[in-house]
């Protein structure tokens, strides 16, 4: 159990110190509060969000769009790898399997 509290309060740590360092820049961070929240992180060239946008739908679009699931803050979304991306993505050099961090500067 002692080594669980460890493990946990190591991963917070990391996660609030990768957030501390990360520049946001002129990224436009968006929040919806639903029953989980809506976030979406803007950058010039593209959007990085949650699993409640549709990557097809910004197909239809041209949107270029990465998607991250299970997050419940933006700080959250830049560890998690992405899921699923539009075409327009793809095209600038996003793929599956980054984080979300690694997609914003792409992004941006």
């Amino acid at each position: 159990m002692k080594s669980l509290v460890v493990v946990f309060f190591s991963m917070l740590f990391v996660s609030s110190l990768q957030a501390e360092t990360f520049n946001w820049g002129e990224l436009k961070k968006e929040r919806i509060d639903l029953k989980l929240p809506l976030l979406t992180i803007q950058g010039e060239k593209g959007l990085l969000a949650c699993g409640y946008v549709n990557a097809s739908t910004c197909d239809k679009t041209n949107e270029a769009c990465a998607i991250v699931t299970g997050v419940n803050s933006h700080d959250e979304m830049l560890a998690k790898p992405i899921v699923a991306l539009s075409k327009e993505a793809a095209k600038l050099g996003v793929s599956l399997g980054m984080t979300g961090k690694q997609a914003l500067a792409i992004l941006r």
